[in-house]
């Protein structure tokens, strides 16, 4: 009872805490120190970074509910951008714990700026698919982040074109972001952003984004966003082939903003029929054309179906406060659906409502999570988003606090 008793009390606590949970970085974030200017024409480049702790209650997890929840670190991350002259860079690095993949690099890129409205990249960026830079309010970002389509960064090229009404990116991606060269294993799961994993590896990506900007009271921003590439299998040596395609709208109307996006990707890999065991025996491969393939991201493995759509649709309102204790609430709901096209599967949901807190430097993000066939929110966490399972809704209490330098 004790435990139950404390459970209530943290809740009551956490509603009136006047910070903000943070997964995802913010227009109000700071941008971080310049800590080098040579001249209006020279070099500069800005430091930043931020500090962030978890508290986490899951109600299908036995001990969280006997503890009434836990509170620990969740990340320490560096960045940097600059430039010189025609020349940007942006970088950053991340330090979580080691049971969620330990240090990684989230992006990091060089780049030429040709003009205000021409840009090319190159090295580890965000992949230009879908609503950016989330399709999302929350900390748990929306339902395509786990099928690796939000805030994702792979390797390579990526031109930008943006004349304040029209905005198209164009990118070509050799591989994910890869810690080991031409090993002949899978790819490593301290990575940020959700990747194809297991004996299969992305392969030689093309992405179109096309976003048309409209209103000026109203403001909207409707477009497509198109995504070709190849499977790699390390066992048979044969590519197979992915695409995804996306339509996505997303309108701000004084302290209201609405997000919509529908989504459809096919993954068609060339498995091996036979997989060596532990024991050295070769087997089935119980993979082969089950529908499912492997993904990774924050030091683990699970599957996805390999055919699926999802449907996106977030609301928020921004209540400004402008007092000593805080600059603003942003109030959300945010609703995922993956409608899995393979026969057997069943879909998965995941819905977030919560309030984003913000005072100068510091962001906390206050969330109530649920979840079915969710990796992330029941006890099911290999096969929730492909074959799915026979658990309830799970539900996770979440308070993420952060600050930003």
């Amino acid at each position: 009872m004790i435990y139950k008793n404390n459970f209530y009390f943290l809740i009551c606590l956490f509603s009136f805490f006047p910070f903000v949970t943070f997964t995802q970085a913010l227009p109000e974030e700071p941008d971080g120190i310049s800590i080098l200017k040579l001249s209006d024409d020279g070099a500069v480049i800005k430091l930043g970074g931020a500090l962030r702790f978890n508290y986490n209650y899951s109600n299908w997890i036995e001990e969280s509910k006997n503890l009434g929840g836990e509170f620990g670190y969740d990340v320490f991350r560096l960045n940097a951008s600059g430039s010189y002259k025609n020349i940007i860079f942006g970088a950053e690095y991340r330090f979580y714990s080691a049971p969620f993949g330990g240090g990684m690099l989230k992006e990091g890129w060089v780049g030429y700026k040709f003009n205000s409205k021409h840009q090319l990249l190159v090295g580890q960026s965000v992949v230009p698919f879908g609503i950016t830079p989330y399709a999302s309010n929350n900390w748990f970002f929306s339902i395509n982040y786990y099928v690796g389509m939000e805030d994702d960064a792979d390797m390579g090229l990526r031109y930008t074109y943006n004349n304040g009404k029209w905005e198209i990116d164009a990118a070509f991606y050799k591989n994910s972001d890869i810690l080991a060269f031409f090993s002949g294993e899978g790819i490593s799961t301290s990575r940020y952003g959700y990747d194809i994993a297991g004996r299969n590896k992305e392969v030689n990506q093309g992405n179109l984004k096309i976003v048309r900007r409209f209103g000026r009271q109203v403001k909207s921003k409707i477009g497509g966003s198109a995504q070709f590439g190849g499977i790699y299998n390390i066992d048979t040596k044969e590519i197979g082939s992915r695409s995804a395609f996306a339509l996505h709208y997303s309108v701000d109307y004084g302290n209201w903003n609405l997000k919509l996006q529908y989504t459809t990707y096919d993954m068609s890999p060339k498995n091996s029929p036979q997989i060596t065991n532990p024991d050295g025996k070769l087997i089935p491969n119980p993979i082969k054309g089950a529908g499912k393939i492997e993904m990774a991201a924050y030091g683990a493995n699970n599957y996805i179906a390999t055919k699926a759509e999802t449907y996106v649709a977030d609301i928020s309102y921004t209540i400004p406060i402008n007092k000593s204790v805080l600059d603003d609430i942003t109030i959300y709901n945010d609703f995922g659906w993956m409608h899995k096209r393979i026969d057997g599967m069943k879909d998965s949901y995941q819905n977030v409502t919560g309030a984003l807190f913000h005072l100068g430097p510091v962001f906390t993000y206050l969330d109530y999570a649920v979840g079915k066939n969710h990796s992330w929110l029941g006890k099911e966490f290999t096969n929730a988003l492909a074959e799915g399972g026979a658990d309830p809704w799970g539900a996770r209490l979440n308070l993420n606090i952060g600050y930003y330098f």
